[in-house]
């Protein structure tokens, strides 16, 4: 199945740093990583990408994320996507086992996205990917006021603190920096839903926060149960901790 002229599913030969240039062309993106209970978005135009031999930036009012090119190796076009009636394409970017580790999506729908893969060589066509059974729902789980994860959240919330949310992981590392307006606790997780900014923390995926000074405050990095980093990363003034 292909749209007018493109495949459905393709895998781009192009090479990431290509498929990353291509986003400043398709107005709206939301750059989404989801690992180990943290869902980390930014939403907006990409300004500026740049890229060397070992990686690329995207940078912007809405964007700040460095891609390491020795981790993320391959990118995958998906046009499958839909939201309500609305098409949602997106860059799949994998790493060499094929493994899918972030997506920039188009939320200006289809016509802006092909349009700036224009000059990109059309890539290899891929069987489209089977869409997941709902599950059918069941009541949410309760979410815990005094969740460890959302401890340093609500004291930045509360003290009106200019802080910096930051995921690193999966060959990418991408900020966020300002105050927190709000945390919803909703469905599982705490939530915080801002122009450009959405982050989507599981409850229970922090079991502590690892700190490390700096020269301006703390940066908090949080764990998992048996004490390993899960990617999550919050700086700010020391009193977050």
């Amino acid at each position: 199945m292909t749209t007018d002229t493109r495949p459905i599913r393709e895998a781009l030969t192009c090479g990431v740093a290509a498929a990353l240039a291509c986003t400043r062309g398709m107005g709206r993106v939301m750059l989404s990583v989801s690992d180990k209970g943290t869902t980390h978005e930014r939403i907006g135009v990409v300004d500026r990408v740049v890229a060397d031999t070992t990686s690329v930036t995207l940078s912007g009012s809405a964007h700040d994320a460095r891609i390491d090119l020795s981790i993320v190796t391959a990118v995958v076009v998906d046009r499958s996507g839909k939201m309500r009636d609305k098409a949602m394409p997106r860059l799949e970017f994998q790493d060499s086992a094929g493994t899918a580790l972030f997506s920039v999506i188009g939320l200006e729908g289809i016509e802006p996205f092909d349009q700036a893969l224009a000059g990109v060589e059309p890539g290899t066509t891929l069987p489209e990917k089977l869409k997941p059974v709902p599950s059918g729902g069941g009541q949410a789980a309760d979410v815990d006021p005094e969740d460890v994860g959302a401890r340093p959240l609500h004291a930045a919330r509360e003290n009106g603190d200019t802080v910096s949310i930051i995921y690193r992981g999966n060959g990418l590392e991408q900020r966020w920096s300002g105050t927190i307006a709000e945390i919803k606790p909703m469905m599982g997780f705490f939530n915080i839903i801002q122009t450009d900014f959405h982050l989507h923390l599981k409850a229970g995926a922090v079991s502590r926060w690892r700190q490390e000074p700096t020269d301006v405050g703390v940066e908090l990095h949080a764990q998992d149960g048996e004490g390993r980093d899960i990617g999550l990363v919050l700086r700010g003034p020391a009193n977050l901790s």
